[in-house]
């Protein structure tokens, strides 16, 4: 079968001949039709031994349903999530990290849910019950970021975005659009930061009392630094959450009822996925230079013709 490797070289990814998978008991051979990119996944390419097969998220039908009886039945439509190998004509995935999808949604629109709509999903369920709170959103404007305005807007909070491009978050359920954050403003019951550096110190001095600021990806690599007393004298009660999705869903076992409810809500017309670009896999390159040139304004799917 063919798959996306890396190699040494710009753009560190070229389509080559590969071993097929194979599935142990538990495991659904899946036939992806499309996979979305992840800024983590290319922004690693460069570093991963040569023809090694990267990737998270995927859709497609299921060639081989899991011997164990678990999961979805051949020809299924689904949407899932590995912790690598993605990007391949065939995986084997866990049947535990399948969903069968409903009619309503594209394989396009499904394979941007794993990472980048449970991230989102996650986050926000670790605010708690969000009717008419404050939610901020950092980094809006990302996958995850446009992903959390709706769903915060549809769970009824008061959502704000911050991000340097801000068009159409608005229209996305955004009751406030920022192009950055300031230390003195309102606080949030709910921050969502997509940033690290100093916009997360900047998020700690923000969080209401009690409140929760969750940390699940970082765009900025300089050290956080806040006044300590903004946060345990202005805000007692409030924590710092660092998310990392697959664990989260190592812990709760939720994640193809969670990508269910997703794809749901997207068949409903409830929730975009906002994509961005879409390209064949064979222009694989223009795709992942976009998408650490952050030119993609929301997700960048790859199709597998």
């Amino acid at each position: 079968m063919r798959a996306l490797v890396s190699r040494p070289a710009p753009p560190f990814a070229e389509i080559a001949t590969v071993s097929d998978p194979v599935a142990r008991s538990d495991q659904a051979i899946v036939e992806v039709r499309a996979f979305s990119l992840n800024r983590g996944e290319t922004r690693r390419l460069e570093t991963m031994a040569s023809g090694s097969i990267t990737g998270w998220d995927l859709a497609g039908v299921v060639g081989k349903p899991a011997a164990d009886g678990s999961g979805p039945p051949a020809g299924a439509r689904v949407v899932g999530f590995v912790l690598a190998g993605a990007w391949a004509e065939r995986v084997a995935v866990p049947a535990s990290q399948l969903a069968e999808l409903p009619a309503g949604i594209s394989l396009e629109q499904a394979s941007t849910l794993p990472v980048a709509g449970l991230t989102a999903l996650r986050a926000l369920e670790l605010g708690g019950f969000v009717v008419g709170k404050r939610v901020l959103v950092t980094g809006a404007s990302g996958g995850v970021g446009r992903f959390a305005v709706q769903l915060a807007r549809l769970a009824g909070a008061h959502v704000t975005a911050v991000a340097r491009r801000t068009a159409g978050l608005a229209e996305l359920g955004a009751d406030q659009v920022e192009p950055e954050l300031r230390a003195e403003g309102d606080t949030f019951a709910v921050i969502l930061d997509a940033i690290g550096g100093p916009v997360l110190g900047t998020a700690l001095r923000r969080v209401a009392p009690g409140g929760i600021v969750v940390s699940f990806a970082s765009t900025l690599t300089e050290p956080v630094s806040y006044p300590t007393r903004e946060l345990f004298a202005r805000a007692p009660g409030a924590r710092l959450y660092g998310l990392f999705i697959f664990s989260e869903l190592e812990h709760t076992r939720s994640g193809p009822a969670d990508l269910r409810r997703l794809a749901d809500l997207v068949a409903a017309g409830a929730l975009d996925p906002q994509i961005d670009l879409v390209l064949p896999w064979a222009d694989a390159a223009t795709a992942i230079e976009a998408l650490l040139e952050r030119r993609v304004s929301g997700k960048a799917v790859l199709t597998i013709d």
